[in-house]
């Protein structure tokens, strides 16, 4: 599935934001609960204006999955509505069956570890991850969201690093390419244990 939006608006909003919590944090940890999910969620404002949930169609998509127990593609179709209606929680179910019948659909598993991100279930995001690139070890998409949730998810800047220079090895003319980009310039110029900017030591924001 084409997912534009699942790089979490990262051509403006996630620069800033990683900028902004490695000179405000020092790298120490977000608050407990909602932090890593608010700092890789979609752009202020960007939540208001999700599609509302087409309740029609998904009554639909779950009678056809009752009648058409092999078909993956219903399941994802189901998934995909959800997650665009930022259901993440009802999304998942629905990617998980999916998956069981086609575990080799690579867009569907790295829509499933996104929609573990944003109900914070961030070990299963990355194990997804992981079940991801065994499938594509070059999947461009996946491995830049594997750097975003390395670095948001688990403050692992090391990692997410790696992740980003893969993109950048792999990929370097794509959006994706150009975003892994501007992310490690923004690592490399602000390093961790880096003086904050003024010298003051400050909260991160919330988008």
């Amino acid at each position: 599935m084409s997912r534009d939006a699942v790089i979490f608006a990262l051509s403006g909003t996630f620069f800033g934001l990683i900028v902004g919590w490695i000179l405000g944090s020092q790298g120490a940890a977000p608050a407990t609960g909602s932090a890593p999910i608010q700092a890789s969620a979609p752009a202020p404002g960007a939540q208001d204006a999700a599609p509302a949930l087409d309740l029609r169609r998904a009554t639909d998509l779950e009678q056809q999955a009752k009648t058409r127990p092999s078909d993956a593609a219903v399941r994802a179709d189901l998934g995909n509505l959800y997650y665009d209606a930022q259901r993440f929680d009802l999304a998942i179910p629905w990617y998980e069956a999916a998956l069981q019948l086609n575990p080799s659909e690579v867009n569907v598993s790295t829509d499933l570890a996104i929609a573990y991100y944003y109900v914070n279930r961030v070990d299963e995001a990355l194990a997804q991850i992981d079940h991801s690139l065994r499938v594509d070890p070059n999947h461009v998409k996946t491995l830049l969201n594997q750097g975003i949730i390395r670095a948001f998810g688990r403050e692992d800047l090391e990692g997410a690093t790696a992740s980003w220079e893969r993109v950048v090895e792999i990929a370097p003319d794509t959006p994706e390419g150009r975003t892994a980009r501007q992310a490690l310039e923004g690592l490399r110029s602000h390093p961790p244990g880096a003086p904050a900017v003024g010298g003051g030591s400050e909260e991160p924001e919330s988008p």
